[in-house]
C-alpha cells in the first residue's frame, strides 16, 4: 500500500489531490481554508470514531483509488 494510516494528511493532499473528495465523503476533512489539515490519516480516522475494520477498509479503498489514477 502506498497510503498507510501513518501517512500525514498534508503529504496525502499534495501527492494525491484526488483523495480530498474521497475522504470528505467519508467524513474526514483534509483541507481548511485551502490549507491541508495537520496530523496523520490515522489520527483523523480516530477523531471520527472509525473502528479498526473501518480503517482497514478505508486504506484499501483509498489505495485502490490512487492506483487507478496511476
Amino acid at each position: 500500500m502506498k497510503i498507510k494510516s501513518e501517512t500525514p494528511i498534508e503529504e496525502l493532499v499534495q501527492e494525491y489531490p484526488e483523495t480530498v473528495i474521497f475522504l470528505s465523503q467519508k467524513g474526514i476533512r483534509c483541507v481548511v481554508c485551502g490549507e491541508p489539515i495537520w496530523g496523520t490519516l490515522d489520527e483523523a480516522m480516530q477523531e471520527k470514531g472509525f473502528t479498526e475494520d473501518m480503517k482497514y477498509q478505508l486504506l484499501l479503498d483509498i489505495n485502490q483509488l490512487v492506483n487507478q489514477k496511476n
